[in-house]
């Protein structure tokens, strides 16, 4: 059940982190209440997965979805277009993600 806790949390911090933008410097009352809440979401769901995971881990996880995630969804989304050397960076990220919980599995 950790892995899933953490799984929703990363899932979670990729919305947060399109959702910072629409804020606009947290000018905007509805998207910056949006935004925090999400904000707390993803904190609250690392704080379960962390109850029995190490903190190492889990939170080394909880950022690699993160940003793996976040540049995939600015991909889709907003047509931005890493460049090659994004992408090995991404693998990487993702081998070291499935490693990490492979590592973690004994």
């Amino acid at each position: 059940m950790p892995w899933l806790w953490l799984l929703l949390a990363g899932v979670v911090e990729v919305a947060w982190a399109q959702s910072i933008e629409p804020t606009r410097g947290f000018t905007r009352l509805p998207q910056s209440a949006l935004c925090l809440a999400l904000m707390l979401g993803a904190v609250y769901l690392l704080s379960r997965a962390l109850q029995d995971l190490p903190v190492g881990t889990g939170y080394a996880v909880f950022t690699g979805i993160g940003t793996v995630g976040t540049v995939l969804t600015a991909l889709a989304v907003h047509h931005e277009v890493p460049s090659p050397t994004t992408f090995a960076g991404l693998a990487l990220i993702t081998a070291g993600l499935v490693t990490v919980h492979l590592g973690s599995a004994g």
